[in-house]
């Protein structure tokens, strides 16, 4: 009897765990994200998304001087699109699409566009967070 119970409970633990979908990673580039304040923003926003249990984003790593972010997400929870959507509601850019304009506006200057004037300036790298 106690075989039985073992087995039986083995089955189900097997069968919920195949039933799990597998995660993915997406890499998406944004030419906006140079800077360690931008860093600190991003991260704090897909923190939260990240709380949301329905956001199905599971972990993300930041890429400064590349300028991307590659992002682990459940498929059945998130897509690419939709984090690339959380990014742009974030105030950055994702691949081809823009930053929504209100979000875009509230950024420090370092987080702006290079044609805006934003990034690293010269004899001034700003991926490395200064020491005060």
């Amino acid at each position: 009897m106690k075989k039985l119970v073992f087995l039986s409970l083995l089955l189900i633990t097997l069968s919920a765990n195949a039933q799990q979908p597998k995660s993915e990673w997406v890499t998406i580039k944004s030419p906006n994200l140079k800077c360690w304040e931008c860093k600190e923003r991003v991260d704090k926003y897909l923190e939260m998304e990240k709380g949301n249990t329905e956001a199905g984003i599971l972990q993300w790593k930041i890429n400064l001087l590349q300028g991307e972010i590659k992002v682990q997400f459940l498929p059945d929870r998130a897509s690419a699109d939709g984090i690339r959507t959380a990014l742009n509601n974030a105030g950055f850019d994702a691949d081809n699409s823009k930053a929504t304009e209100d979000a875009y506006k509230k950024l420090p200057p370092a987080c702006k566009r290079s044609e805006d004037g934003g990034g690293p300036q010269p004899r001034k790298p700003c991926h490395v967070k200064p020491f005060y």
